[in-house]
């Protein structure tokens, strides 16, 4: 993290918060643009200061969010996590048409508590139904894992590091301090407000394409008409037909 850090003080390295501020525009741009094409982003961060903070703007947003725990797996084997996804439908689907109501208090019991697990630790990514376009990391030491899952899959990986972090594993790095969750805060909010960005430019991408679509249906002839035209066209295009090949065959009489 040298190239970020300001100096050192007392044995307290200081980042240099003119690069924080570029780092995290060209961060927004990159994630503006993301969401602008329809893709979404994982957000992922479990330690304490970071979970509500991220809740609430991934919210906000309409992406996919991890706060509690990073199930090994969830990127290289995102099937498995998909089909846990499933169950917990599966089991809102039995209590919605009653076939709960046929087992016995135990199991009933059991299968709540499952449910709730799985809420716990994958409701929050229930919407997710393909592999993320990029995942955002706060505190690249503590999601070490989904930093390597990430890569593994070369899924662009943005992340707020502190300085006694590697950043090299970082697609697009955020130097800060991870533990404050006041700094956390102001970056998230600007992310994720370029996020919005790239959704309400996406949406109006979609109403001018459907316009156009509309108006180009409703200048285009209808069915029948084409069909008149067609047979008023025919014989006037057989005639010139005739026409050129008896042009064409003259010469040749005359010869």
């Amino acid at each position: 993290m040298a190239p970020y850090i300001y100096m050192e003080r007392n044995g307290i390295h200081i980042i240099d918060l003119n690069k924080t501020v570029i780092k995290v525009e060209e961060a927004a741009e990159a994630l503006k643009n993301l969401a602008r094409s329809g893709r979404k982003v994982l957000f992922v961060g479990t330690k304490k200061q970071a979970q509500e903070v991220i809740a609430a703007h991934a919210k906000e947003v309409g992406m996919p969010y991890i706060t509690e725990r990073w199930a090994g797996g969830m990127l290289t084997n995102f099937p498995t996590i998909r089909k846990a996804v499933k169950k917990m439908s599966q089991i809102d689907k039995m209590t919605s048409d009653g076939t709960l109501d046929n087992v016995s208090k135990r199991e009933k019991l059991q299968i709540a508590r499952q449910r709730e697990k799985l809420e716990k630790n994958l409701g929050s990514i229930a919407d997710m139904t393909r592999l993320p376009s990029a995942v955002f990391v706060v505190d690249v030491i503590k999601e070490k894992i989904a930093v390597a899952e990430a890569n593994r899959l070369g899924i662009p990986v943005f992340a707020i590091v502190d300085t006694n972090s590697n950043p090299n594993d970082i697609d697009f790095v955020i130097p800060a301090n991870d533990d404050a969750t006041k700094a956390i805060d102001i970056i998230l909010t600007a992310v994720c407000d370029a996020i919005k960005e790239g959704l309400e430019e996406r949406k109006v991408e979609k109403a001018d394409e459907e316009a156009s679509a509309e108006q180009a249906a409703a200048e285009a002839p209808a069915p029948k008409e084409r069909r008149q035209r067609i047979r008023k066209a025919a014989p006037k295009a057989e005639a010139e037909k005739v026409a050129e090949a008896k042009e064409e065959a003259a010469p040749a009489e005359a010869e």
